[in-house]
């Protein structure tokens, strides 16, 4: 009789966890229509308000100096957006660094403008419900006019090969209070947490499509989050230190991720949950 009743229970466990992989399974393509339909109608993506917002300040003379972004050179020469994101990351001779589109557009505010660092990456990031700050409009801004591209950074450069090694060890580490890494959620297929599935960031079949989809507009918060914002919240969720914006960190990681994500196609802004 006992042993009847432990196999009713398993039979009982087996069958509500089989509901439950059913009902995740279902909620995600529910999910995956609703941002099919969005990108059916671009229009219906909030996002494109923001780079909106980012053209504008780019080309609106600003900052102490009240000068615009127009002479940034984002790799491809002062003032050329089309197509630099594609190529981002990359080494800048005058900064002396590797830098992602953020980090760059961050040293051109500094420098060409005249703003103060500090008080640019204080609070970088909005929070849910507010709109992203300028910072991360312009970066959208720039994003979209690569889009449809395919990414084709110039990480291969002696400067850039030592930063993608640093990201992929990164990405790897195991530290903090949970001795987590990137890869405990981002290296391993069908992952989920909650009903979100979770990207093989370690393969590139994987890394080709979610990488691309940043900057995303994030229903979820009602607002545009850029891959700075993305690597600074899984470090919030792993409890590790805050990480700065433009950091040698945060720029290393985003340089393997996107010499993961080679030959993909960007999809700026996407539509995220």
């Amino acid at each position: 009789m006992k042993f009847g009743r432990i196999v009713l229970a398993v039979l009982c466990a087996s069958f509500a966890l089989s509901s439950a992989a059913i009902a995740q399974d279902d909620a995600e393509k529910a999910i995956e229509q609703y941002r099919k339909k969005l990108k059916e109608d671009p229009w219906s993506n909030p996002g494109l308000l923001d780079a909106d917002r980012g053209e504008v300040l780019w080309k609106t003379p600003r900052g102490p100096n009240n000068v615009s972004l127009e002479k940034c050179d984002l790799g491809k020469g002062p003032g050329v957006v089309d197509g630099a994101f594609a190529e981002l990351p990359r080494f800048f001779e005058d900064a002396g660094k590797v830098m992602d589109v953020e980090t760059r557009i961050l040293w051109c505010m500094v420098n060409l403008q005249g703003f103060n660092r500090a008080d640019l990456v204080k609070n970088p990031h909005p929070a849910g419900g507010k709109p992203v700050k300028e910072l991360g409009a312009i970066a959208t801004y720039v994003a979209n006019k690569s889009n449809g591209m395919k990414f084709a950074a110039k990480l291969d450069t002696p400067q850039a090969k030592p930063v993608v090694k640093l990201g992929e060890e990164l990405f790897f580490r195991r530290s903090g209070p949970f001795d987590f890494s990137c890869a405990s959620c981002h290296s391993n297929p069908g992952q989920r947490i909650r009903l979100q599935a979770l990207p093989h960031l370690s393969d590139p079949k994987e890394a080709r499509i979610a990488v691309g989809e940043w900057p995303g507009y994030r229903v979820s918060s009602s607002h545009v989050m850029t891959m700075q914002h993305r690597v600074y919240d899984c470090y919030w969720q792993m409890r590790m230190p805050r990480v700065e914006l433009g950091s040698d960190a945060t720029v290393a990681i985003i340089a393997y991720l996107t010499k993961q994500a080679e030959g993909g196609e960007i999809s700026a802004p996407s539509i995220k949950r």
